[in-house]
């Protein structure tokens, strides 16, 4: 028998939850109520309040002693912190990519690079913002740091429902895939200052819209 990934149910409960949220399919502020959830999924409250507590380790739900689980409720300056920590580990990874570099990886940026490509030119979104996470995830990876990833991986969390957010505005779509190309192009040829430089416009430019996408929602609420 091939080996092959086993996902406990508490593992894809987690994974159902989280995606979930990362939709908006939960009102910010939302109580998350174990049965209704369980029953939901068809399942017992355990995997729920596990999935639950792991929600709350990556900063997607708050827990409330005797109260319950709540959605989490960003607001302007938590949308900063979060953009100044991936501004951080991002441009930390960069200045060391050039020495993790390989060929397969730079294949890798590529092939990424045009799934953006072909996502903008289609209209894709969702399929942007995938290829958008991953582009992201590898430039991170390629500082060879675990302990920089594993910090990331609880900010991408937390950022990853902001990402299409980000591209509401018909402007920002455009110049994100002109950003992320030239990102690419600067990480490929091993100019990392410039790198830094464009990618630390580029996530400054995302929190910006972000912010006022968030002001206008909440004007209109």
């Amino acid at each position: 028998m091939a080996n092959q990934p086993v996902q406990t149910i508490r593992s894809q409960i987690y994974t159902i939850l989280r995606t979930a949220l990362w939709k908006g399919e939960f009102a910010p502020g939302q109580r998350l109520q174990e049965v209704e959830l369980a029953n939901q999924l068809h399942v017992s409250r355990s995997p729920v309040r596990e999935a639950l507590h792991q929600l709350a380790g990556d900063g997607l739900v708050i827990e409330v002693p005797n109260k319950g689980v709540y959605v989490r409720e960003f607001t302007a300056r938590d949308i900063e912190e979060i953009f100044d920590v991936r501004v951080m580990l991002e441009t930390y990874a960069i200045r060391r990519a050039a020495q993790n570099m390989t060929d397969s990886k730079g294949v890798l940026l590529s092939q990424i690079g045009r799934a953006l490509g072909d996502a903008y030119e289609q209209g894709e979104i969702d399929v942007y913002v995938a290829a958008d996470d991953e582009l992201h995830n590898q430039i991170v990876c390629l500082g060879g740091n675990h302990l920089v990833e594993d910090l990331y991986y609880r900010v991408r969390s937390m950022n990853q429902q902001f990402r299409v957010l980000s591209l509401n505005s018909s402007k920002r779509f455009q110049d994100s895939i002109s950003e992320h190309r030239e990102l690419i192009s600067a990480l490929a040829s091993g100019d990392a200052e410039r790198a830094v430089e464009i990618d630390s416009r580029h996530l400054e430019l995302a929190c910006l819209c972000i912010k006022e996408q968030l002001k206008n929602r909440s004007a209109q609420s």
